[in-house]
């Protein structure tokens, strides 16, 4: 029971009581008073009548006597009247039933009067002519008991249904602060700390908001500390000091990651020995100033033609990933990258297309990280030694298929819900019971069975997202995969489904329509909740709104803020591949503890990825994750 309710019911039980108190002094005032009325009344009528009836009695005048006394029962509420000559003992008896109007016949049953009677003997000087008997009728005390008590109760009750009126009126202005208490601490449970309460007036309460804008301003402030703390470590551990861009580490662990997805994309490996001349000219802090605004022009030239890591690999080499694009999106980067190059080597001094050179490999197929390492390296140095200023690597391997022939495929793969799911177990530390289990999909064409790192690039590219995420959803669904599981299913979401308002509200009704939206998480990528933020948490909102869950996918390999975090609010995140391979001599396992911590103090769930042998596990089990997945535990068919 709240407090509001407790001093209410308080309140109306002192109040109730009190009511009843008086109730009940006011119910035995007025019985003792209308009781000693009625036998003041009586004594009074006794004596009237004594003296009235003598002439009749000296004179033995039955009718006159009778005349008198019918004309008493007519002023009064009188029962009988017995009168007795004392001459001759002759009884006279006179009864009047007196009928009590208005009064119910429960109330007259409590008999709450007695009977009262008196008797008198009426004399003619020392002469006793006769003994006087009059019994009175309770009715008048009934009738006007019954009439008070039913005053009093209609006064009662409207003074309190005033009184609880105004007491919970004033009671809610009173805890008001309270209440705001009592919403501020809900919101710090959940890790939302909002600005400070107002300060009551309350004397009490005062104490009570202070403390807790106090609690709040210092969680508020352990949190930005722990996200300040993230990143320094990045710049610490994963961004090149001279020149700004992500490093080598960073860009490894990046590559990494990329080559696990279902993308496409190239690595772009360049040379600038042109850097070495400036360096040679003017010293090492014109040559740290030159690379400092070349970096800034690549990021903000090549960010136009496609997304990608610009990062600086060593002294004078740079590393390009385009993340996603075909061959003729690559092609444009890649004069984009010549020109740049160009127009900051003559302002430098340095002649164009001299001194530099560029080594282009294509993600075909299923890569490794040596594998396209070494075929873009393969590249680089074939332009040096042919002296050209590019070179891209000639591969043997032939696409599946062509741009068009995929749009055919996917867009009738999706109308005809062609798909077969795989599922891989989210275990967690501590036992061995799973957490949930992460959905993949593959699409059958004919009788081949296509991957998702073969069709996914293609999706992304021919703005299929939001139909193949509802196509999946529905599909789930449909197959019932909910009732083949007893964990949770998490489903990975498109970046244009993030953003698309129509898939928003698609979604909206289907977690609306079925029973067990409480047992699906949809993945959220890090990469969206930063490229379009406002669109992924009314996502986000949706998808809570109706009992599911989500969380964030990638999480750590952004540079950027995690107050995200508080906004958001998911219930887990999944740690970017690429820490799964850190390594303790360089570090990474601060930044790596920095993060976790981060998401930890929200009460955010942590996953580790890309966990493939009891090593890896081991070295985060300190860190105090609480599930990890990778293939340690594959992915496998979902069973029929």
């Amino acid at each position: 029971m709240t407090l509001f309710r407790q001093i209410y019911s308080l309140l109306f039980g002192l109040f109730l009581l009190v009511v009843a108190s008086l109730g009940y002094v006011q119910f035995t005032e007025t019985q003792s008073f209308l009781t000693k009325q009625m036998e003041s009344d009586l004594n009074n009528t006794s004596n009237s009548l004594g003296i009235m009836l003598v002439p009749d009695l000296e004179a033995g005048d039955i009718v006159g006597a009778e005349t008198l006394i019918n004309v008493i029962f007519e002023g009064g509420y009188y029962q009988q009247v017995k009168l007795t000559w004392l001459v001759d003992g002759k009884q006279q008896v006179w009864e009047n039933s007196v009928k009590i109007e208005g009064v119910p016949q429960w109330f007259i049953d409590l008999d709450l009067f007695k009977t009262i009677k008196k008797e008198s003997t009426i004399t003619s000087g020392w002469i006793q002519l006769a003994r006087l008997e009059i019994t009175a009728h309770p009715g008048f005390g009934y009738h006007e008991l019954w009439r008070t008590m039913s005053n009093a109760i209609i006064v009662f009750s409207l003074l309190f249904l005033i009184a609880i009126v105004f007491a919970r009126v004033g009671l809610t202005w009173i805890l008001k602060p309270l209440h705001t208490i009592a919403e501020h601490a809900r919101e710090i449970s959940q890790r939302k700390f909002g600005p400070d309460m107002p300060v009551p007036k309350t004397t009490e309460l005062k104490s009570v908001v202070l403390a807790f804008n106090s609690m709040s301003d210092q969680l508020k402030l352990i949190f930005n500390s722990l996200d300040e703390e993230v990143g320094e470590l990045r710049k610490k551990n994963l961004v090149d000091q001279v020149s700004g861009l992500p490093n080598r580490q960073y860009m490894m662990g990046h590559l990494s990651s990329w080559l696990n997805e279902p993308k496409s994309g190239a690595l772009v490996m360049a040379k600038l020995d042109w850097l070495e001349e400036v360096h040679s000219k003017y010293g090492y802090q014109v040559r740290d100033e030159t690379i400092k605004l070349l970096s800034q022009k690549l990021k903000e030239h090549l960010d136009e033609v496609a997304t990608s890591v610009v990062a600086r690999i060593a002294a004078y080499e740079f590393a390009f990933l385009i993340t996603s694009s075909e061959h003729e999106q690559t092609s444009k980067y890649l004069q984009t990258l010549i020109r740049t190059i160009n127009q900051e080597m003559s302002k430098a001094g340095c002649k164009p297309n001299e001194n530099f050179a560029i080594g282009v490999a294509e993600r075909i197929g299923q890569m490794t990280v040596s594998d396209i390492l070494a075929q873009s390296d393969n590249a680089l140095q074939k332009a040096i030694k042919e002296d050209k200023v590019f070179h891209w690597f000639e591969n043997t391997e032939k696409q599946l298929f062509t741009r068009e022939q995929w749009r055919e495929h996917l867009s009738s793969a999706i109308n005809g819900r062609r798909f077969k799911f795989k599922w891989q177990p989210v275990q967690l530390n501590d036992s061995d019971n799973i957490m949930q289990r992460e959905l993949y999909c593959q699409l059958e064409l004919g009788e081949t069975m296509v991957h998702a790192g073969q069709f996914m690039p293609y999706v992304e590219l021919l703005s299929l997202g939001s139909l193949l995420d509802k196509c999946l959803i529905e599909k789930v669904h449909e197959d019932r995969l909910l009732d083949k599981s007893f964990e949770p299913i998490a489903i990975n979401l498109t970046f244009q489904s993030l953003s698309d308002p129509k898939f928003h509200e698609w979604l909206n009704q289907f977690l609306r329509s079925t029973g067990l939206s409480e047992r699906i998480c949809f993945d959220i990528p890090e990469a969206g909740v930063y490229s379009d933020p406002d669109s992924c948490q009314a996502l986000c909102t949706i998808i809570r709104d109706n009992g599911a869950h989500f969380g964030i996918d990638h999480f750590g390999r952004q540079f950027g803020s995690m107050s995200y975090l508080q906004t958001l609010r998911p219930s887990y995140v999944k740690l970017d591949q690429s820490f799964a391979y850190y390594d303790e001599s360089e570090h990474s396992s601060e930044l790596c503890r920095a993060l976790i911590n981060v998401a930890r103090g929200l009460d955010i769930k942590v996953i580790v990825t890309g966990i493939e042998e009891i090593a890896q596990l081991d070295r985060f089990i300190p860190l105090k994750t609480n599930a990890y997945m990778g293939y340690i535990s594959p992915p496998v068919d979902v069973e029929d």
